[in-house]
């Protein structure tokens, strides 16, 4: 009888361990992630070679249960972060991964952009619509477009920037409707809406939030295969990758070289959260040298925290702060080869 009852006992905790793991408190956890070397994912067609490396770095982000919770409030390097801190007011789940997503894709239209310039080869551009990042609750376009759609036409007119689409929507007026030609999945549908004023911003539409959706077009042409990273974190090491495939110089020197930190058109530098996380992946994965934001000197910079992470953890890895993309180059073009 006893093992009986000890036997039913362990069944009924283990069932209710198992199933309190799926509920998610309102919080995401952070944690270190991973160094990724970058030239097996960028391709420079006819690209130079490198005997260094430079690598992306990422942090593990996900919902918090009640065990990751405890775990990451007793973890010096793991972080909580409130659900209204990571995601927009009413954005999704699924808007939120679409958001992080394009961000990425924007981070590595600028990284070609700032490699492409800095090399002096002619940029060209492809515009292919306006991109969905997310959809307004209680507007028309709610139920009939999802974050992710492309819209490539309205009312048959096909438009070169998100300034046009919005010019000729706004010349509407509110009850008229739109025929919205859109990609989704690979497939092509039509959805006519009716236009109405956003209360929160005042403005004529149907109710989504939008980006442009476009493509630079160069040669040699570049693919970067990132598959399922999110985010604009990984800007300036993007960059600096392809920089280094498209000149015969090997600006890696021999050294494993990782960093972080946005990157625009203008090869500026941006912050990026998670830093000391990124340390400590970096770390693991052997790198010598980490490119930090700077943020111009701020007292509470990328940098700071990257340089204040890499004493605690007692790394030798050199961490290099940089505001632009030529910094980071010129810091290369100094550093003795091994």
């Amino acid at each position: 009888m006893r093992n009986k009852h000890f036997f039913r006992t362990f069944i009924i905790a283990t069932f209710i361990i198992m199933l309190s793991s799926f509920y998610h408190l309102p919080y995401y956890v952070s944690k270190p992630g991973m160094a990724k070397e970058l030239a097996p994912i960028i391709h420079v067609e006819g690209g130079y070679e490198e005997e260094g490396s430079f690598m992306l770095t990422t942090v593990r982000m996900g919902k918090a249960n009640i065990y990751s919770y405890a775990l990451a409030k007793l973890s010096k390097y793991q972080e909580l972060y409130p659900l209204e801190v990571i995601r927009k007011k009413d954005e999704t789940e699924e808007e939120y991964n679409v958001r992080q997503l394009h961000l990425m894709a924007s981070s590595k239209l600028a990284a070609i952009e700032t490699a492409y310039k800095k090399a002096k080869i002619p940029i060209q551009y492809h515009y292919n619509g306006v991109y969905v990042l997310s959809v307004v609750p209680n507007m028309p376009a709610n139920g009939k477009l999802q974050a992710g759609d492309r819209i490539f036409q309205v009312d048959g007119n096909e438009f070169q920037s998100s300034e046009q689409f919005i010019q000729y929507v706004s010349g509407k007026k509110a009850g008229e409707s739109v025929k919205l030609t859109f990609e989704r999945r690979k497939k092509t549908d039509e959805v006519t809406i009716p236009l109405q004023m956003n209360p929160d911003t005042g403005k004529l539409g149907v109710g989504i939030g939008l980006v442009d959706d476009k493509e630079v077009i160069v040669k040699p042409v570049v693919t970067i295969e990132s598959k399922d990273i999110g985010g604009p974190s990984a800007g300036l090491m993007f960059s600096l990758e392809i920089y280094n495939q498209l000149v015969k110089e090997d600006l890696t020197r021999g050294y494993q070289i990782a960093g972080t930190g946005t990157i625009d058109a203008n090869g500026i530098v941006g912050s990026i959260g998670g830093i000391e996380q990124k340390i400590i992946a970096a770390d693991k994965a052997g790198a010598e040298i980490f490119f930090a934001p700077n943020e111009e000197g701020a007292a509470d910079s990328n940098y700071h925290a990257a340089a204040e992470t890499a004493k605690d953890i007692k790394t030798k890895m050199k961490i290099i702060p940089v505001d632009t993309f030529d910094e980071a180059i010129d810091y290369l073009r100094n550093l003795k080869s091994k």
